[in-house]
């Protein structure tokens, strides 16, 4: 079954990047559904996380300009930028649960994508990638996404904690968290110790998928 998998798994990487970007297409138009009738800032950043996801996977799995251009740098230019995606993406997980502390009361932006705040966010995200193009290595994304997704996961517990049984999405959210931490843990393990194996692999793009579908099944649920 494992031989099976590694020789296909070119196929089952396209499988795998659609089955990501349809879930993150689902999620990125039902919260904006939700938002537009609640007007809730939160709800505006927690959709552009999946925004960013979602062209990451994209320009990763379909957008690869190595399958048009002979030029060996291309398919190191959107590993890099796929990079950079996923650590926004991170970066607005966390800023659709600490807006509230960021914006002043009544602040407004032409933009969610793009403002004073989030641009700390974006400069921290080309940094990371700028280490990692540097020194030829994923480790400072590894490093920052661990960090970001236990300090999120403490962020959730709390909110779930304090809304009770009325916080059913927050309840996703927290296990949605966990499994994310899990998958950049194990991602930073095959990388350093494991030599990317590929059981290892298949075991994070399981997860992955797990995590995705899960978040895009709690918003269908809440937005019906």
């Amino acid at each position: 079954m494992i031989e099976w998998i590694i020789q296909s798994k070119e196929s089952l990487k396209l499988i795998y990047a659609f089955i990501i970007i349809l879930s993150c297409f689902v999620i990125v138009i039902k919260t904006n559904k939700l938002f537009k009738l609640s007007e809730h800032q939160g709800i505006r950043y927690f959709r552009n996380a999946f925004f960013f996801y979602g062209i990451g996977f994209f320009i990763r799995y379909f957008f690869d300009l190595k399958y048009f251009i002979f030029n060996k740098n291309y398919h190191v230019l959107t590993t890099f930028i796929f990079e950079y995606f996923l650590i926004m993406g991170g970066f607005f997980l966390l800023y659709s649960l600490l807006w509230k502390k960021i914006e002043s009361a009544g602040e407004e932006y032409f933009t969610s994508l793009i403002n004073s705040k989030v641009l700390v966010f974006y400069l921290m995200a080309f940094v990371i990638v700028g280490l990692d193009c540097i020194w030829k290595t994923f480790y400072f994304m590894f490093f920052s996404q661990i960090i970001l997704f236990a300090i999120l996961i403490l962020i959730s517990y709390n909110n779930y904690i304090a809304k009770g049984s009325k916080g059913k999405f927050l309840k996703f959210y927290l296990i949605a968290m966990i499994f994310s931490f899990i998958a950049w843990v194990l991602n930073f393990l095959a990388a350093l110790t494991f030599a990317w194996n590929p059981g290892i692999l298949i075991t994070i793009y399981l997860l992955n998928i797990i995590i995705f579908l899960f978040f895009a099944a709690g918003v269908v649920r809440i937005t019906k």
